[in-house]
């Protein structure tokens, strides 16, 4: 079991196609939702570096904020995939 964590904007289409893709692995995680304006959001900043969503952490294969929705499909398929 991971302890897998999402930093997503409601909405944002590149978000859900991570989720799709941790939901079709089963993959449970948990989610935090930032606000629209970029200036807000300071949690995703702190891990991540910048602003844009969505954001992996994977603390169990010391990803500490992988961004782009292509690179982290990739990773969760290399990671967790068959």
């Amino acid at each position: 079991m991971s302890n897998l964590e999402l930093y997503e904007l409601e909405g944002c289409p590149f978000c859900a196609k991570v989720k799709r893709k941790l939901d079709e692995l089963g993959l449970d995680y948990e989610s935090h939702f930032v606000p629209r304006a970029h200036a807000e959001r300071d949690e995703v900043e702190e891990v991540s570096g910048q602003t844009g969503v969505p954001v992996l952490v994977d603390p169990e294969h010391g990803v500490e904020g992988m961004a782009e929705s292509d690179d982290i499909v990739n990773y969760l398929e290399e990671t967790y995939g068959r």
